[in-house]
């Protein structure tokens, strides 16, 4: 058996997920990073790589972890420096470079890594020990949150499969709000998206830090694990086709009609969970680029919990809404992934993904007031069918709706509020629906619940989009 070094026991190394080793044999002095993972029944697993990257010798202390699959194999330490990728199972980039990597093994609760030398004493001990373990700050040792179980829209179609209170949470929760964000829009099953969205809301009623980002110098600085996706991903069976090529949704009087019809509102849901999130993750960046001034370059992050709170209670909605129209469809013989869907509705926040105002006036104060106009006339359809649980279920989302319309409302008048200029929140959403928007705004317009959201004839009336498609 080859010689190893003793580090020291699974107690001694609770302190973080990532160690730096001290290996010294005589005068010469070699850094290794160990890096624990969750196993079976509660024991860890361990990887250990050289410290130091092999492009121009940098410090990989504080690297990021990604992952790029299920597998253990399949997590990557990125450089900070260069972006040099290393797997930790073969040290493998796919730069061409390779990095270390050393064997460890766990004896009766004892770490043992192999050395960087097979040199050994007469004895046939190793030559090498481990002058000191010091772990990584929390920060930068922090692994990112496994993918959820590899999964199929037709699956979760299956009754009983939908069950987001038996998906368990993630096995490295995340640390900040912004972070779960991130996780939740990483990630492609609806089941685990909405599982997710109930843990972190729980997690910010228990006081979770907000997180997302910091002014480092001049420059606002965001943790990797922070960093929201352009797109969110799918799962692999979902259909996608482009906006107006779906199928035929009928006026509802057929179930066959009614499916197509509640199928169309979930793949709405579904991103309307991502919007809510990705609003979450982005909006301490764009707040803060949104007060910069020529006497203010530095400004204070404006957002209060407050705004966090509003949005992650507009995910929960969201979440709750895809979930009754998913079961209804399963309840109908059906399920989300049966028919073809669209991306529409997420080509609106790529359009607006550096500008908060936009991004509430279009999602926000166009999209989901559209939705205030046509969901009556939707829940019509299916009462006139004598179908009265998808009534229940749509008149619990529109109720929902009014509400999260408000929030944008809520929200652009105090970003408007705080600004330096103090702009007119109707002038404001005017101007990015001119910018940002293609068309007319379409009535009739549900005035009374637009109303109620805050929303006077004055925002809406005589409005178009002067954006080319």
């Amino acid at each position: 058996m080859a010689a190893t070094v003793r580090v020291g026991t699974l107690d001694d190394l609770r302190a973080s997920t990532r160690h730096t080793l001290v290996l010294r044999h005589g005068e010469t002095e070699r850094k290794l990073l160990l890096f624990s993972m969750p196993g079976v029944q509660g024991k860890p697993t361990f990887s250990c790589m050289e410290s130091e990257c092999p492009h121009l010798g940098k410090s990989l202390d504080t690297a990021p972890l990604q992952w790029h699959g299920a597998d253990i194999e399949d997590l990557v330490v990125v450089c900070p420096w260069h972006q040099y990728d290393f797997r930790l199972s073969t040290g493998d980039s796919s730069t061409g470079l390779r990095a270390c990597v050393y064997t460890v093994r766990v004896d009766d609760d004892t770490v043992y890594v192999e050395p960087p030398t097979q040199d050994t004493t007469a004895e046939g001990e190793s030559v090498w020990t481990c002058a000191a373990i010091v772990p990584v700050p929390t920060q930068f040792a922090t692994m990112p949150p496994p993918p959820p179980e590899s999964t199929s829209l037709k699956q979760l179609g299956y009754a009983g499969v939908f069950d987001p209170d038996g998906v368990p949470p993630p096995a490295y929760e995340p640390d900040t709000l912004v972070a779960w964000a991130v996780l939740i829009l990483q990630t492609a099953s609806p089941l685990h998206k909405v599982a997710y969205t109930r843990y972190a809301k729980r997690a910010l009623d228990q006081g979770i830090p907000i997180g997302g980002g910091a002014w480092r110098e001049s420059e606002w600085y965001v943790p990797p694990a922070e960093e929201p996706p352009d797109r969110p991903p799918r799962l692999q069976d979902e259909q996608c086709v482009a906006p107006g090529q779906q199928s035929k949704r009928g006026r509802g009087g057929s179930e066959r009609s009614r499916i197509a019809l509640l199928h169309a509102l979930a793949n709405i849901e579904q991103w309307a969970i991502d919007l809510a999130w990705d609003i979450v993750a982005r909006g301490p960046r764009l707040s803060v680029r949104h007060m910069q001034s020529s006497d203010t370059d530095r400004p204070d992050m404006p957002l209060p919990r407050a705004y966090f709170a509003d949005f992650c209670q507009m995910a929960l909605d969201e979440a709750k809404h895809f979930t009754l129209l998913q079961q209804r469809l399963v309840d109908m013989g059906s399920f989300f992934g049966a028919l073809p869907v669209h991306h529409g509705l997420w080509d609106s926040a790529v359009e607006t993904r550096e500008d908060l105002c936009a991004r509430l006036s279009i999602i926000h104060l166009v999209h989901e007031a559209r939705g205030l106009d046509v969901n009556p006339l939707t829940i019509e359809k299916f009462r006139a069918a004598g179908d009265a649980r998808s009534v229940d279920s749509l008149t619990t989302i529109h109720l929902d709706e009014i509400t999260h319309v408000s929030t944008g409302h809520r929200w652009l008048t105090y970003l408007c509020a705080v600004h330096p200029e103090q702009p007119s929140p109707v002038d404001v959403f005017r101007a990015n629906v001119r910018r940002h928007f293609v068309g007319q705004l379409k009535g009739p317009f549900n005035a009374p619940d637009r109303h109620q959201a805050g929303l006077s004839p004055a925002w809406y009336e005589n409005l178009a989009g002067e954006k080319k498609t």
